[in-house]
């Protein structure tokens, strides 16, 4: 355990069920408290919406932050669309995006999304701000960690920090349309699928560095064709650059805690 890595995929509001599966991995203890000693916990965003307590999810995580600091170990955490959209809809509400498209808002993407009122209602001033200063990628060990599986993040730099720096900029102004841009971009997936994936992949991690990419975002049972229900394991595909860790939790299927490096079961 002491040394070692783990990360998990979208919670979307299943605060007992993540619960559990940390305590089946030896990473907390009955109690919920950290257990896990020295070793790194990364989670890809994604704790709230589609599910009962994301709020929760996000308490039991910055705790949990706070006591494996204590023990020599670390939680970490980064941005995923749903907490865009959380953030957007307490800032903007229902106002009207900007669009050529028709009537676009924060508040009606979240209704339509799966939002739920008891994240909203649950949502504190310091919620707001640790949410809006999670890192919206990064580089841990040979793993890009990244929410979406997506090509868009270039869109905001060349490399992890300027990516960062620039989307925490816009998440500490107020204007709306960088706000949606950030969104959207966010929701855009499959960018290492097909018969162009793995170059895609190796294009990124030329870019950005690492050796292989982790994700959440896309659901592997929508990948695969099958029911959430029958996922026993993350996704490895393009080549074996590209590791997918959504199992769909919101629609039955399991949270994972995966191992990192991940070495795939025979």
């Amino acid at each position: 355990m002491d040394g070692d890595m783990f990360v998990v995929g979208d919670v979307h509001g299943h605060r007992d069920e993540l619960a559990d599966a940390l305590r089946e991995r030896g990473l907390i203890d009955d109690a919920d408290d950290w257990s896990g000693g020295t070793a790194t916990l990364w989670f890809l965003g994604d704790f709230v919406d589609r599910g009962p307590d994301g709020i929760g999810a996000i308490k039991l995580v910055r705790e949990l932050q706070r006591q494996a600091a204590d023990a020599g170990g670390r939680v970490e955490t980064l941005l995923g669309n749903h907490e865009i959209l959380l953030l957007g809809v307490h800032r903007f509400g229902d106002e009207d995006v900007p669009s050529d498209f028709g009537p676009r808002s924060f508040a009606r993407s979240w209704e339509i999304n799966g939002g739920c009122e008891a994240d909203q209602d649950g949502l504190t001033d310091e919620l707001v701000e640790w949410l809006a200063t999670r890192p919206m990628l990064a580089c841990d060990g040979d793993h890009l960690l990244m929410h979406s599986d997506t090509l868009e993040y270039l869109e905001w730099g060349s490399s992890i920090d300027k990516i960062n720096e620039t989307v925490h900029d816009v998440l500490a102004g107020d204007d709306l349309s960088r706000w949606w841009d950030v969104w959207r971009r966010m929701t855009t997936r499959y960018a290492f699928r097909g018969p162009h994936g793995q170059d895609a992949a190796r294009a990124l991690l030329d870019e950005l560095g690492g050796e292989r990419i982790v994700h959440g975002h896309s659901v592997i049972a929508d990948q695969l064709g099958i029911h959430p229900v029958d996922i026993e394991q993350p996704y490895l595909y393009a080549g074996g650059r590209v590791l997918g860790i959504d199992a769909g939790l919101f629609a039955g299927g399991p949270c994972l805690v995966v191992p990192l490096p991940y070495v795939p079961e025979d």
